[in-house]
Formats: C-alpha cells, sequence, structure tokens
C-alpha cells in the first residue's frame, strides 16, 4: 500500500510538477538547490530510482529560474555536476556488481530494463552513453552497462561529460527560454506530457522495431 501511494505521489508530481517546485522553493528557500541537485543524482546514479523525473524537472526548473527563483548560472552548474557525479557512480555500479544486481522477477531492477538497453549498445555503440539522456529509464541503465561491459572509464567519462551538457543545457535552458510564455504557462500540464511523450518516443519506436522484427521472423519460418 505504501509502494502505491508512493508512485500516486510521483505521478502527481511529474504531472503538477510547477506546483511542487513551487512549494518546495517556498519551503526551503536556498536549499532548493540542494533537493534538485540530490533528484538529479538519484535519477542518473542509482538503478533503483529509474522513474524519478528528470526531463521535466529541468524544464520546469528552468522556467523557475526565468521567474528570478533560482540564479540560472549555478542552477545549470548544480545540474551538471549532479548528472556527471550520477553517472559515474552508476558505471562504478555496474563495474563492481555487474548483473548480480538483476533478478526476472526483481520489482525495481527488472531484466527486461537491462535487454532494453543492451539493444541500444547493441544499436548505437558508445554513442548510447550520449543518446541516453534524452531517454527515461535507459538514460538510468545506460551507464550501469557501460560499467558491466568494462567501457574504459576514460571513453565513458568523454561521452557522459558531452551528452550531460546537451541533456542539462537542452532541457533547463528551454525552461528557461519558453517555461514562461503565457500559452505554455497555462498548460504546463499538457507541456510536461509532451516532453515525456517525446523523451520515451525513441525507446517505443525500438520495441515496435523489435516487436514487429519478431513477428516477421516467425511468419518466414
Amino acid at each position: 500500500m505504501e509502494v502505491f501511494n508512493f508512485i500516486n505521489y510521483l505521478v502527481d508530481f511529474v504531472l503538477h510538477i510547477d506546483k511542487h517546485l513551487a512549494f518546495i522553493i517556498q519551503k526551503f528557500g536556498v536549499g532548493s538547490y540542494f533537493l534538485l541537485f540530490i533528484i538529479i543524482f538519484a535519477e542518473t546514479g542509482l538503478v533503483v530510482t529509474p522513474i524519478l523525473p528528470g526531463d521535466s524537472l529541468l524544464f520546469a526548473a528552468g522556467a523557475f529560474a526565468a521567474q528570478g527563483s533560482f540564479n540560472i548560472f549555478w542552477l545549470w552548474t548544480a545540474l551538471f555536476v549532479s548528472g556527471i557525479l550520477g553517472n559515474s557512480t552508476n558505471y562504478a555500479i555496474g563495474n563492481l556488481f555487474g548483473t548480480k544486481m538483476f533478478r526476472d522477477k526483481s520489482r525495481f531492477l527488472k531484466k527486461e530494463y537491462l535487454d532494453r538497453t543492451h539493444r541500444f549498445y547493441e544499436k548505437y555503440g558508445a554513442k548510447t552513453i550520449v543518446i541516453a539522456r534524452f531517454i527515461p529509464i535507459v538514460r538510468t541503465f545506460a551507464p550501469f552497462i557501460a560499467g558491466v561491459g568494462k567501457m574504459t572509464y576514460l571513453k565513458f567519462s568523454i561521452y557522459n561529460i558531452t551528452g550531460n551538457f546537451l541533456w542539462i543545457s537542452a532541457f533547463l535552458l528551454g525552461g528557461y527560454y519558453f517555461g514562461n510564455i503565457p500559452i505554455i504557462k497555462r498548460n504546463f500540464t499538457v507541456t510536461i506530457f509532451i516532453i515525456i511523450f517525446l523523451s520515451i518516443m525513441p525507446a517505443i519506436i525500438e520495441v515496435l522495431k523489435h516487436h514487429l522484427g519478431k513477428n516477421k521472423l516467425y511468419r518466414v519460418q
């Protein structure tokens, strides 16, 4: 029951992230920087928290920065560092513990997530570290798989820094420059839906391709 309540709260947090973020800023003030730092770190660095908000949180935070609630330079810097440390931690966990953490019946560490990320690596190689930054769930598991696969840390770091720079800049500055446009501000929940949909679209396409490919192979046999 507690897990169900947590999931409900998380869904509400994501869909009404502007209201929740406004409450956090009002309650914690400067401490809000640290809270956002922790959320981004957990979303990118801990394989047990792939469902935390990432893209939508960055966009909303950028919109609040444009209103003066955050200093955009310090916010960008804090979240950039958070994303780098998150991915590096995830890489280290994968490197140390590998596939032992995944079980088919695990509630959070589902093997299907691992397999899905493997398919992205097969298609895009090391560039997956960059591409995965823009895809929820895959974003959380990509650095873990890099660690499992023993990718050299130097190579991983180059892609990690590049992908993180593009991800943080795109969504944070996107919110900063566009989040307060009247039509977007009035329909912020719809905007979040669009962001989420566009973020998961590549994963949906990959799943459909995989499913159609299996059906085609079955018909040929």
